[in-house]
């Protein structure tokens, strides 16, 4: 049986792959930051569930020490997908705040990758998949440390997967576009936390996007529910020679290809109107 071990399964894509991926015979170690998350995704059926906080280097090393504890020191995959979005300005944006956004969508999927690669270069095999999004290269307005954040994880997978050539190792993005979970609601969360948008000369602009994330239901046309993610990763961790990118959603492939043939100038007067 083979063996994943999964970030962020709370809620949205990191619950429905888990799921997914156990229908289809996988041992699955979903992962939740919370003890209560852990609880009700054992008591859903995910027996392997177990607490990971990826801001956390002592949970890191607790978490996948359990999990090599159960495989007997294998695993054959590990989908980074923990994460969240701090909406604002970039200019609006604490150095306090962008830490925050780096450490969960960043430092601690590299961290907790370093750990496993040893692993699977020891067993010759593996296969480690980041969910990155269309915003690791195609920047919007109002998301500048989730972009940031995006970008980076891009520039470093690709470092990652130059590095493990004829390994046995594959390094994977996948990039949604809209996907139907809780990032809106989680992120304006951040946003009040984090932004004093009210004294902020984007305050206008601001009110626009808080009602954007307080709207039920889709905010963005051609949003897709996380299934659509599953089929992507079912397709990176099933594929003899697995794809460096996977695009999800329509707004994807649009503008990966808007970007490659569209002027620079161009290019932004496109972003500044989907933002």
């Amino acid at each position: 049986m083979k063996t994943i071990l999964i970030t962020g399964c709370s809620s949205g894509i990191g619950h429905t792959v888990a799921h997914g991926l156990q229908r289809q015979g996988w041992r699955v170690f979903a992962s939740a930051r919370q003890p209560a998350d852990v609880a009700r995704l054992r008591s859903e059926g995910l027996n392997d569930a177990l607490q990971l906080d990826v801001d956390d280097s002592l949970s890191i090393n607790r978490a996948l020490g359990d999990v090599l504890a159960a495989t007997g020191g294998t695993l054959d995959a590990l989908f980074n997908n923990a994460g969240f979005g701090q909406p604002g300005a970039a200019e609006d944006i604490s150095r306090h705040a962008l830490r925050a956004q780096f450490e969960t969508n960043l430092f601690g999927a590299w961290e907790l990758t370093s750990r496993v690669l040893p692993v699977m270069r020891s067993q010759g095999h593996g296969r480690i998949l980041f969910n990155s999004s269309v915003l690791g290269f195609a920047a919007m307005r109002w998301r500048g440390a989730y972009n940031a954040s995006k970008y980076a994880m891009e520039g470093l997978a690709d470092t990652l997967r130059l590095e493990l050539a004829g390994t046995g190792i594959h390094v994977c993005l996948i990039e949604p576009g809209p996907i139907t979970s809780r990032f809106r609601p989680n992120a304006l969360k951040k946003f009040m936390n984090h932004v004093n948008w009210q004294h902020s000369i984007h305050a206008a602009a601001y009110q626009v996007q808080i009602d954007r994330m307080e709207k039920p239901g889709p905010a963005a046309p051609f949003t897709l529910p996380a299934e659509a993610v599953l089929q992507a990763v079912q397709q990176a961790l099933q594929a003899r020679r697995p794809a460096a990118r996977y695009r999800v959603t329509v707004p994807t492939q649009l503008f990966w290809w808007l970007k490659r043939v569209l002027p620079t100038r161009w290019l932004d007067a496109v972003l500044k109107r989907a933002a």
